[in-house]
This record gives structure tokens, sequence and C-alpha cells, in this order.
């Protein structure tokens, strides 16, 4: 399959839409006239990829209707569809699916253009300011990308409270949240995560052999 045959379909799905369509009009693969709307441009690709996205944008010193054009095919584009969709709305550019058959071709609309208003999820910035603000120091470096075992405020956490256990013995919960400062001291030994506690009485906790071992590990990390 080569790019231009990607254009007859797109032809015909404009025109059918009381556009007048031509190829190749300066460095627009296809652009559509109707009336005294502003023009419609389409870039076509046979893959999703950077250089169809950066050509994309460029259109749209020209138009503010751009659409970008791939096969329905297009196997980056089913592995990352909903990621795709949502780069695409924020930059306000338009999605086209064609599929070419040699006996009846199609061509469908996946997104329109339009302006991006992102849309803040309440919940999920305060996990993240909770996060940010609940871990001690910078132990992580940027870039290291998160993965398991890494060093968040509730291990943080939970290694505290293991450091207290290890020097003063079995404790009541409320006893160390006062001596530590925790406030969420019960939760922790609760959940147990990470199996590093054991449960020896009434709200009495002391350190699993896990706990010994691991907490040993972390400390020296």
């Amino acid at each position: 399959m080569k790019e231009s045959d990607l254009y007859n379909p797109v032809k015909m799905f404009l025109e059918g839409q009381g556009y007048r369509v031509k190829g190749e009009i300066r460095d627009c693969d296809v652009l559509a006239v109707r009336g005294t709307e502003e023009p419609l441009v389409v870039e076509l690709k046979l893959s999703f990829n950077l250089e169809v996205l950066l050509q994309a944008v460029n259109r749209l010193s020209v138009s503010s209707v751009v659409y970008i054009g791939i096969p329905s095919t297009c196997k980056a584009f089913r592995n990352r569809r909903r990621r795709i969709i949502k780069l695409l709305r924020m930059l306000g550019l338009g999605l086209i699916l064609i599929g070419v058959r040699s006996k009846q071709s199609s061509v469908n609309v996946i997104l329109d253009p339009g302006e991006y208003r992102p849309r803040i999820h309440p919940k999920r910035q305060g996990q993240l300011l909770g996060e940010f603000e609940g871990r001690r120091g910078d132990p992580i470096q940027g870039g290291s990308g998160r993965r398991k075992g890494m060093m968040t405020a509730y291990r943080q956490k939970a290694m505290r409270i293991a450091e207290y256990l290890k020097e003063h013995g079995p404790t009541k919960a409320s006893i160390m949240a006062k001596a530590i400062e925790e406030p969420e001291v019960r939760p922790v030994l609760y959940r147990n995560v990470y199996g590093w506690f054991d449960r020896l009485g009434d709200g009495v906790y002391g350190l699993s052999p896990r706990g010994i071992t691991e907490l040993a590990i972390w400390q020296g990390l």
C-alpha cells in the first residue's frame, strides 16, 4: 500500500459532504474547501508516527481544521488507541481511519478537531500531592521509572514503624503513633502490605521475621 492509495477514499468521502477536494496543494496532502468555511486539511500516512504529528501540527498555521488520515489496519494506532486519541485531542487535531479495499473503501472519522480543555481529576491530584507531601526527602531520582520495590511514602512510614519496633520491642499502635508522630500507624499495621508486622495482642504489634530481614536490607539501601 502507498500513501496515495488513501487519497481517493478520503476525496470521495469529503465530496459527499459537499467539499471541493484537491491533492498536494502546497504541503498539504489533501485540501478540501466548502463555501466560506475554513479549509479542511488531511495529512495522510501509512502509520501513526512522530513525523505525521509534526506535519499536522505545522498545518495548524493555515487552518484549525486538520486531520490525520491513516489506514484502519494501522497497528501502532490499535495498540495505543486511547492514548493516541487523547494526544490528538490535546493538540486540537482530528483523526480519520481509512479502509482501502478493492471493491469498496471506507472512511471513519474517529475524532474531530477542537479546542482542548483538560479535565482535572481531583482524586488523582490529591493522591499525587499526598505522595509528594508524605515522602520524606527525595529518595528516587527522576527518570528511574516506577518499579516494584521503590521507596514510596508508604514504605517510609512502614520503615519508621519497623525501626521503632526493632528498638523498643512489641508496642501498642497508639503508643507508637505518638512516639514517631505518625497518625497512620494503625492503618499501616492493619494492612501489613509487606508482611513486616505480627499482631501479638490487643493493639500490640511486633516485628515479624520477614520484617527483621527486609528492614535491614532497606536500611542498607
